[in-house]
């Protein structure tokens, strides 16, 4: 059994996989992450040699899976805490199952179709991640982030609304900006009350594992519109572009609870934006221009 540590904004987690399985050679976008020590870790996700068999009863939670080619997830309770069933996409079989315990600190994973294992660990080490860190003053994110002088700005949306496009359009068009994660960046509220997102080892399709962080500088809702405008969020419509876009179990009433408590310490802090746009040069020097009036 080979056990390997990481660390992604401050918490140290643990994978442990037989030394044997191939899997270890296609992790690179953990590289940045990885510390040769060992210490205490939040959570360790354990991965199984044999398929999943069901114990006991099986109480079905949630599917939170969506029609297209999203990732499928339907959600359990079972004896030893959760189960989670997931699959590439809504249109293929079930190919992992993730048993999570009831504290989230230990998960087994159990790869019943191996061509997957990949996606089935990054997927599981993903969602324990969000889940296990809820209550520390940190959200994941489903967000495309860019920094330009230091700060990081945290595009906000549906997929397919144009998060990654609109980053794209700011490293064309805005001078000193950077790509700092294109699909799960980790947003945390420092113990001096800073509000800071940080780099992770998941970013959808686009290959930007950065093991840096910057302090945030606003939020963006982007919305797909025939003209560009922008302007600021009230409080509520911000804590809803924001809450609909973290990771979590948010059927679960603690971390729930521990996830808008985040959101209101972030919210004192960040400012909001709805950004109705086009595609085009014009969206991002509109929104670069007033954001930063605000920091």
């Amino acid at each position: 059994m080979k056990i390997q540590d990481f660390i992604v904004a401050g918490f140290r987690f643990r994978l442990a996989m037989e030394s044997s399985q191939s899997t270890w050679n296609n992790l690179a976008q953990y590289d940045s992450f990885r510390v040769d020590t060992h210490g205490d870790a939040l959570f360790c996700l354990n991965v199984a040699t044999e398929v999943y068999k069901a114990e006991g009863e099986v109480v079905p939670i949630c599917n939170c899976g969506e029609e297209g080619n999203e990732p499928l997830l339907n959600a359990y309770t079972c004896e030893r805490g959760w189960m989670f069933e997931m699959s590439i996409t809504t249109h293929h079989p079930i190919c992992a199952h993730l048993v999570i315990s009831n504290d989230f600190s230990e998960g087994f994973l159990y790869v019943d179709k191996p061509e997957f294992a990949q996606f089935s660990i990054n997927n599981s080490l993903m969602l324990m991640f969000a889940f296990a860190t809820a209550s520390s003053n940190t959200l994941e994110m489903h967000a495309s982030v860019v920094v330009k002088d230091g700060i990081g700005h945290l595009f906000l949306g549906k997929s397919g609304t144009g998060k990654s496009t609109h980053s794209s359009l700011w490293l064309k068009h805005i001078p000193q900006t950077e790509l700092l994660n294109d699909d799960n960046p980790i947003v945390k509220v420092e113990s001096d009350g800073s509000v800071v997102v940080y780099g992770s080892p998941w970013s959808g399709k686009t290959p930007c594992y950065r093991n840096c962080s910057a302090r945030i500088g606003s939020f963006v809702q982007i919305r797909q519109a025939p003209k560009n405008a922008i302007q600021r969020q009230s409080v509520t419509d911000a804590i809803i572009s924001i809450y609909t876009s973290c990771s979590g179990m948010k059927w679960n009433r603690e971390m729930a609870d521990g996830l808008f408590d985040t959101l209101q310490k972030i919210i004192s802090k960040v400012p909001c934006y709805l950004l109705d746009c086009l595609p085009d040069a014009e969206a991002a020097q509109l929104c670069s221009k007033a954001v930063e009036k605000t920091i």
